[in-house]
């Protein structure tokens, strides 16, 4: 394995973590699905003027629209319905516990439709890793009141389904063309999602401040454009269920993160759950066994 495919996954799990900065500074002062939409197309228009600089090979209207599908599921809807149940009272932690479904959902699906062979040990892998995001997350889980109702649970699990589904699609139908034209599409169709759910249910009102501008940059620079970029990368050259398994870290690194810029609590048992998750993850990567060569 190259440096760089031993450094990007890494990479990718602590820019993803940080995604909870922007949306803890951003939720105060805008409504959800007007403020994914805002993201959405400053991230397509960004990435647009980077695809004509560099002079990006046009992809056809038949790739054109399975990736701007495929945004449309892994980043309008996944993110729109987690913004929307944190914004109606879901506590973060039970909100981040379904979402960490997604590796399982995933690895169910990438063996159904992309025909991948999951080993036991992988099982296994993600079994261990999901026992150990919960434990990380269980004292956000205890944070449960009002906020939990069948509305706010559906969004998540809609969510959820809606990641998993879309990094398949990706996966079967949208890894051939250019990587930037590909992404910048897949924002096109998030955004297109996001302003139909803002005029159907939203006021479309910003406060708009410090904190606003702040979380608005970071999640478009850092994660529409870097983590996702890297997350492309690993889905056109890794196994789904391989690549899904790396979710389970991001709770651990966001509780780090946590940690170090706001003081919050990370106790002996968290970080008993991260060794948990990572030991898990490290069982769903691993490489079977190289084959014997005939006698």
């Amino acid at each position: 394995m190259t440096f760089s495919k031993r450094f990007i996954p890494a990479l990718f799990v602590i820019l993803w973590a940080t995604g909870f900065i922007g949306a803890r500074y951003a939720m105060p002062w805008a409504e959800p699905f007007t403020f994914l939409a805002a993201r959405f197309a400053i991230a397509f228009a960004l990435l647009a003027l980077l695809a004509l600089w560099l002079g990006a090979r046009q992809i056809g209207w038949r790739g054109a629209l399975h990736a701007a599908f495929a945004g449309a599921l892994m980043h309008g809807i996944y993110l729109g319905g987690v913004f929307w149940a944190i914004r109606h009272g879901m506590p973060a932690g039970l909100s981040a516990l379904i979402v960490g479904l997604q590796p399982i959902i995933t690895a169910v699906l990438a063996g159904t439709l992309l025909g991948e062979r999951i080993l036991p040990r992988h099982w296994m892998g993600l079994a261990t890793g999901f026992v150990g995001v919960v434990i990380v997350l269980a004292p956000k889980i205890g944070e449960i009141g009002g906020g939990v109702t069948a509305a706010t649970l559906s969004a998540c699990l809609v969510a959820v389904i809606a990641m998993s589904a879309g990094t398949i699609w990706q996966k079967r139908f949208a890894t051939g063309g250019n990587l930037v034209a590909g992404t910048c599409l897949q924002y096109a169709g998030a955004a297109l999602v996001m302003v139909i759910a803002s005029l159907a249910f939203e006021t479309r009102q910003f406060t708009l401040n410090g904190e606003l501008v702040f979380a608005m940059a970071w999640l478009v620079l850092v994660l529409s454009i870097g983590a996702i970029f890297l997350l492309m990368v690993m889905i056109r050259d890794g196994e789904m269920s391989k690549v899904a398994s790396l979710f389970y870290l991001v709770p651990a690194a966001t509780a780090i993160i946590a940690w170090a810029l706001f003081g919050e609590d990370l106790s002996l048992v968290q970080i008993a759950g991260m060794a948990l998750a990572t030991f898990g993850v490290g069982l769903a990567t691993a490489r079977g066994p190289a084959a014997r060569p005939a006698l």
